[in-house]
């Protein structure tokens, strides 16, 4: 406590060895000596009024003159307001501030305990693996939010917030270093690249990985929150918040999503989180798609109903007619990701739903209807379940209607569990839906009918993208064929495309 004796105790505050630091006047120097003697005292609060008439005159109201010296010694950061309404001290007048209590600063206190405010960061070194450069900028995001937090107490050009932003540039400027002479690559840093983030996209991106990894549902989740963490001002308030609206980059990227809940106050706020394939890239970046893979082939091995179909060619090695690759070429753009993202801000799509895709492949056998379903769930990069629908008679006539609906319950749950959104594929799909009997007929046509009527209900409800395979279209009922919103002849290629 030398440095703190050493004010208290001065004659002349201009000679102890934290004035310099202090960047004021002798005249406001005396005032801090003053609080702080009363502090060491044990008197945490004084009255802005009790102390200009304790080292001012009183009469004629002299010391009213001196309220300019509390107004400076605030701005800059060594003491703070003890109000019931904490209010900015730049917004507020220097009458304000007369009936009010002030106490010093946890900046003020740290100076006088260490007798110097310098900023010692560690050695500059590579980062040795993903997990340390990650401690380094959530440091950076805690580092925001205490400057966010004490320019609702302090004037911007205090020195508090002067020395929070002063080590904000330090520690930057560190990480930037640190990346430089890393030469194993930084999961994040690549990933910051490959998406093309600005750096204030990145900063809220950091925010919600802190609050990730932290497992809670914290104050980063939060618009306003995020939106102070990157701006300094509050026409940059304003600004910013069309980075966390619909149609920003980080949302139309699928980096970044939100939920609306109902807050305290009866109005509607937005709570922000990763979406699940970015964290699981970050935390496992070489294992996410090989996991997600194994698994559903797994969870399909474990039931009788699915065939994981392994996929290893695109429709760019499928010998097609070319009327049929051109109409294929036409749906992959319109189930693409990028273009659902666009319909999705343009309002067109609903923003909580997948893409939705009903298909019917006809044509004659052998003109590559099931290795164009699967090229085309390799093209989009999906994984593929199908089932053959002959099958599913065999097993199901006689049963109740909830086995049939089964088949779809279970293909949704296997999607739930594995995390991913297969295309399903009914192979075949003439044998089961094939025009419905008329008429009284046996039980077994009024069974097949009723089973239909579930598969029509079902098919109509079913969210993601189904190909429906068939020789013949004519075969298929009419009430299921209005379901398929994409029908697409397969011919049998020319003499050009067999000698490819």
């Amino acid at each position: 406590m030398k440095h703190l004796i050493d004010f208290i105790d001065a004659k002349n505050v201009g000679k102890t060895s934290i004035f310099e630091h202090l960047k004021c006047t002798k005249g406001e120097a005396s005032l801090i000596q003053y609080i702080c003697k009363r502090y060491v005292a044990g008197l945490e609060e004084v009255s802005v009024l009790e102390i200009l008439q304790d080292n001012f005159p009183s009469e004629n109201y002299l010391y009213l003159k001196n309220l300019t010296l509390m107004k400076n010694i605030l701005d800059l950061g060594w003491i703070t307001q003890v109000s019931f309404g904490q209010v900015k001290a730049y917004e507020a007048s220097k009458l304000e501030l007369l009936n009010t209590s002030v106490t010093p600063s946890i900046a003020l206190l740290r100076l006088l305990e260490e007798g110097s405010l310098e900023i010692f960061l560690p050695e500059v070194k590579p980062y040795t693996d993903h997990l340390e450069y990650l401690q380094d900028q959530f440091d950076m995001v805690a580092l925001l939010h205490k400057i966010a937090t004490f320019k609702q107490g302090f004037a911007d050009n205090s020195l508090s917030i002067g020395r929070l932003k002063n080590k904000l540039t330090l520690l930057t400027t560190r990480i930037q270093e640190r990346v430089k002479m890393t030469k194993t690559p930084i999961v994040v840093e690549e990933f910051f690249k490959e998406k093309g983030l600005e750096e204030k996209e990145k900063r809220i991106f950091l925010a919600l990985l802190k609050e990730e990894y932290s497992g809670g549902e914290g104050q980063f989740r939060d618009m306003n929150t995020l939106i102070e963490l990157i701006s300094f001002d509050e026409y940059e308030k304003i600004k910013n918040r069309a980075l966390l609206e619909d149609g920003a980059k980080l949302i139309t990227d699928d980096i970044i999503d939100y939920e609306e809940i109902l807050n305290m106050f009866g109005g509607v706020s937005r709570s922000f989180y990763l979406q699940e394939e970015v964290m699981q890239r970050i935390i496992h970046p070489k294992k996410s798609k090989k996991v997600t893979k194994l698994k559903l082939d797994a969870l399909v091995q474990e039931q009788a109903i699915f065939e994981y179909l392994k996929t290893t060619t695109t429709l760019d090695d499928v010998v097609l007619h070319p009327k049929t690759r051109e109409t294929l070429n036409n749906l992959v753009k319109q189930v693409d990701k990028e273009v659902f993202k666009k319909l999705k801000n343009w309002g067109i799509k609903d923003k909580h739903k997948g893409i939705d895709a009903r298909i019917i492949f006809y044509g004659p056998a052998g003109t590559g209807k099931t290795m164009t379903a699967m090229s085309m769930a390799k093209t989009l990069k999906k994984p593929i379940l199908a089932f053959d629908c002959s099958k599913i008679l065999s097993m199901y006539v006689g049963e109740s209607e909830k086995n049939v609906r089964k088949i779809f319950d279970d293909f949704k749950d296997l999607s739930k569990k594995a995390k991913v959104e297969p295309i399903l594929l009914l192979n075949e799909a003439d044998q089961f839906l094939s025009s419905r009997s008329e008429g009284a007929g046996s039980s077994a046509d009024k069974m097949h009918n009723q089973m239909q009527n579930i598969f029509l209900e079902q098919i109509e409800k079913f969210e993601g993208i189904l190909i429906a395979t068939t020789n013949l279209l004519g075969n298929i009922d009419k009430a299921f064929s209005r379901r398929f919103n994409y029908k697409i002849e397969f011919k049998k290629p020319g003499k050009k495309q067999r000698l490819r």
